[in-house]
């Protein structure tokens, strides 16, 4: 699961950057992937099973914060967007 995670993430950025809008995106959804691969990685990090999965979940962690970061940016480009319209 984490891998085909991983392999969508990349795939999903290079979406949101092209589109230059956060429409169809769910803020709270892309908050919830985020909390539930903070809480599988401190989960490893606390039981002391650090392997290889703990490499994956930081690439995932940070694939999803940088979509994240797009989100808000394309949300703030959707608001200028819809006040210039007006």
């Amino acid at each position: 699961m984490l891998v085909l995670f991983g392999i969508s993430w990349p795939l999903n950025i290079a979406k949101s950057i092209r589109s230059r809008t956060a429409e169809g995106k769910s803020l709270l959804f892309e908050l919830c992937i985020f909390l539930g691969y903070a809480i599988g990685l401190a989960g490893k990090l606390i039981s002391g099973s650090i392997t290889y999965v703990v490499v994956v979940y930081i690439l995932d962690l940070i694939m999803v914060t940088t979509d994240l970061i797009l989100t808000l940016r394309n949300r703030r480009l959707d608001k200028l967007r819809n006040s210039a319209a007006k």
